[in-house]
């Protein structure tokens, strides 16, 4: 595979917040977790561990989540973060106005972004749901190298063809995930990625965030 290749699929690749309803091939999708699974990880631990939901299981799951999120308290395994500062933040505000744009929110409007924001437990939609775990004892390496699985989940889910978007959100009600899927206590439940065919046509898909360059990025030394 040559660099274009690779770039061509980071490029393409974005969050996906409206999906069709056609379902993903199994083969496909054992296809994504396979070579997701290829990432490397600290001691060769491969702490990753996922949920997948697919048919009526997935409508079932989104429905029982939409109403914890209603009536529950959020309580993560992993703390979110305590604040964003300066370039964090302003990178967070772009992303969040384009999309509110894109959907005809407008600023102020606190009960349509409220609305927009619960599209998350209603999965935007998407026919599938993967829920990601690793270990408590391997902590936040475990973490980390998960967060290299899921990156890979969503450039393997480009190259069929599939949509994605990895969210947090939904992670915010561990509690209730554990008790949906019978996690055990001895394993974080890190994020969502719900995936399937994008809804090109829907406006929540008509923007692109932006990228910081290498000046932002590199502090280079000799």
């Amino acid at each position: 595979m040559t660099l274009d290749v690779l770039n061509s699929l980071l490029e393409n690749r974005h969050s996906c917040r409206a999906f069709l309803p056609d379902p993903v091939p199994q083969d496909h999708i054992e296809q994504i977790v396979t070579s997701a699974a290829r990432v490397p990880s600290w001691c060769n631990a491969q702490p990753w561990q996922v949920h997948i939901t697919s048919g009526a299981e997935t409508d079932r799951f989104r429905q029982a989540l939409r109403h914890e999120a209603e009536t529950g308290t959020p309580a993560p395994d992993l703390p979110f973060p305590s604040g964003y500062s300066g370039v964090y933040q302003d990178r967070r505000r772009a992303c969040g106005w384009a999309l509110y744009k894109a959907v005809g929110v407008e600023k102020g409007d606190r009960a349509a972004s409220a609305r927009q924001m619960m599209e998350n437990y209603a999965l935007f939609g998407a026919p599938h749901c993967a829920i990601v775990t690793s270990p408590a004892e391997l902590g936040p390496y475990g973490a980390m190298d998960c967060g290299g699985f899921v990156t890979a989940f969503t450039l393997a889910a480009q190259a069929l063809g599939v949509a994605s978007i990895p969210q947090a959100a939904v992670a915010a009600y561990a509690p209730f995930l554990r008790r949906y899927f019978q996690v055990p206590e001895d394993r974080l439940i890190l994020c969502a990625i719900s995936f399937g065919y994008p809804d090109q046509a829907h406006p929540a898909n008509g923007f692109r965030t932006d990228r910081a360059g290498l000046d932002e990025i590199v502090r280079w030394h000799g």
